[in-house]
């Protein structure tokens, strides 16, 4: 209960002096606006690098996985193709010896 009367009567004196002393805290935003512009750009502009560092990383991490995966995919087409000229070298040695009892 004291904090919440302390919290009221903090509020009525803050409203009191912003009244009374109204030029002065315009003269205090006027003069922090420009900083806090600044500083807020600022971060806004960091933001932003962060954002399109993170886009690119993103975009490098999907190019490598396409890559892998084409690297496999290739190795897989290289294992069948040495299958297929496995059994080419099988079959021609058939056919030879096939011709040869059988000329």
């Amino acid at each position: 209960m004291p904090l919440l009367v302390g919290g009221v009567i903090a509020a009525i004196l803050g409203l009191v002096g912003l009244v009374v002393w109204w030029h002065a805290f315009a003269a205090i935003v006027k003069g922090a606006l420009p900083i806090l512009m600044i500083l807020g750009g600022g971060l806004a502009m960091y933001v932003g690098y962060d954002d399109i560092q993170e886009k690119i990383r993103e975009e490098r991490k999907r190019q490598d996985d396409k890559l892998e995966r084409a690297q496999e995919e290739i190795e897989q087409i290289r294992a069948k193709a040495e299958l297929y000229r496995e059994e080419l070298e099988r079959l021609r040695e058939e056919t030879l010896k096939s011709k040869e009892n059988n000329p």
